[in-house]
């Protein structure tokens, strides 16, 4: 496991399917987007931000999201992907992600993502909740 990942504080498995390469017998470049967000929802599963998010119809949105592709990923291959709150401000966060290859050991990917708290029920941002804030800051130690 890489420095970057042991630094994490959530990550999952992630077999890689034979449907998510392409004609250049690689995963497309769209499929690290999908293993960016099951990571994030297994984040947001840990705080329990779809509970806060069913009561009172505030939660996540995904802002922005980038990826640097550094390794080929073929199937089959376990992956580890991970995550960590980079950046808490008062409505939004950054998420840093890492793709991990089980059979190299090499980080495949590394990518961002700028989560924005919003309220469904109006149509407009809101702050993260004052709990959910403060859970973030303990599991990742943002400052």
């Amino acid at each position: 496991m890489s420095d970057q990942i042991e630094n994490c504080s959530v990550n999952i498995q992630v077999d890689v399917a034979w449907g998510e390469m392409d004609a250049f017998q690689h995963v497309n470049n769209v499929v690290y987007f999908k293993y960016f967000e099951s990571v994030r929802i297994a984040y947001f599963e840990q705080l329990d931000i779809f509970g806060h998010m069913e009561a009172t119809g505030v939660g996540p949105i995904l802002g922005s999201t980038q990826c640097r592709f550094k390794a080929p990923l073929t199937y089959p291959d376990r992956l580890l992907v991970a995550t960590k709150v980079i950046d808490l401000e008062a409505d939004r966060f950054t998420m840093k992600y890492f793709v991990q290859s089980g059979n190299s050991g090499r980080v495949a990917a590394e990518g961002e993502g700028s989560i924005v708290f919003y309220d469904y029920k109006n149509n407009r941002k809101h702050d993260i909740p004052k709990h959910i804030h403060s859970a973030i800051k303990a599991l990742d130690l943002v400052i």
